[in-house]
Order: structure tokens, then C-alpha cells, then sequence
């Protein structure tokens, strides 16, 4: 354990820089997620926004170049093998009004105005939000995936507010054997 905040990893023994700004990492997993590109282009694109020498480092290992950034996307945890894909309750591209102030409340300052915020201190501050707006929505989301029941004053929320939660989201077959040879 260190207090230190990575901005490198190591694949084939040696360090290589990663963009470690939250903001660099928010366009790697949009990468991930973009449905319409194919699944080895969302990985080359993944790697294209977190490595500066992605080029050459994908040509040595890709598969350890992908695996070192999803450990760092992790905060430094190796992600599980065969882990199967989890419900989406954090759409981050459509959030962003959602989270960005509940992280800002946290960190006591403005994340989007900030030059640089580690990703790591991004998501200790996402994972400190407490109740709010945004704990709401996710709240929510999280019920109707799991199918539990939605208390009154839930329900009426979701009426009210239909575009924060969002559709009940659904995997593709093909997008679940992706993010399982990333270990997501």
C-alpha cells in the first residue's frame, strides 16, 4: 500500500506513462462502452486515450497493456477473471451533471475546473458521495435492476424524472464476452 498516486504502470516488466486525469480515464471507459464500434476497436481506443506511447506498447503486449489499465481504472485492484458484467447504475457520459457537483461537495472544490485530478482521488470522492440527487438516482437505478420494489415516494421521483434514471439496461451477449476478457 503506498500513498502515492501512479502515473505509470508496469507491463512487460517495464513502467509506461498513463494519462491519469479523471477526465482522460471518464473518455477511456465512453470508449469501452461505445456500442458501435466493434469490440478489439473499443480496446485499441481504450488504449489510445490512457497511453501516450500506445503504438508501441500495444505492439509488445496488448493483452497485459489492457489488463494494466483496467487494474488502474480499478485503483490499482486487479480486476477478477471470468468476473460477469455488473448492472450499470453509473452512466457516466449522461451523469456528468449529476455527479460532477456531488463529487465538487465532496472534494470541497470544483473537479471540472481543476487543471488535474487524479483518477484515484476522483473516485475516492465518487465513492464518499453520501445522499443527494445523484445517490437518488443510482439508488433507484439499482432497485429496478435487482427487480426490488420501489417505495412510494420512489416511484413518483421516477415519473417526475424520467430522463435521470434512464431505461433498465441490457448487455449484449457480445459486450458481455468483451468486458470478460478485460476482467470488467
Amino acid at each position: 500500500m503506498t500513498w502515492e498516486l501512479p502515473v505509470t504502470v508496469e507491463v512487460a516488466g517495464k513502467a509506461w506513462p498513463i494519462r491519469s486525469d479523471f477526465r482522460a480515464v471518464l473518455d477511456a471507459i465512453a470508449a469501452l462502452n461505445d456500442a458501435e464500434l466493434p469490440a478489439e476497436a473499443r480496446a485499441v481506443a481504450c488504449a489510445q486515450i490512457l497511453y501516450p506511447d500506445w503504438a508501441q506498447l500495444l505492439q509488445q503486449a496488448p493483452d497485459e497493456a489492457l489488463a494494466a489499465a483496467m487494474t488502474f481504472v480499478n485503483c490499482g485492484e486487479p480486476v477478477p477473471e471470468n468476473q460477469p458484467p455488473k448492472p450499470q447504475l453509473v452512466r457516466w457520459d449522461k451523469d456528468v451533471q449529476l455527479i460532477a457537483p456531488a463529487v465538487d461537495a465532496v472534494l470541497g472544490r470544483s473537479c471540472r475546473a481543476s487543471a488535474y485530478l487524479h483518477w484515484w482521488e476522483f473516485v475516492g470522492a465518487f465513492d464518499n458521495i453520501g445522499r443527494g440527487l445523484f445517490a437518488q438516482v443510482v439508488a433507484i437505478r439499482s432497485k429496478r435492476i435487482r427487480g426490488q420494489k420501489l417505495d412510494a415516494a420512489e416511484k413518483r421521483f421516477l415519473r417526475e424524472n424520467p430522463d435521470l434514471i434512464g431505461p433498465k439496461t441490457q448487455t449484449t451477449p457480445e459486450e458481455e464476452a468483451f468486458f470478460r476478457k478485460l476482467g470488467l
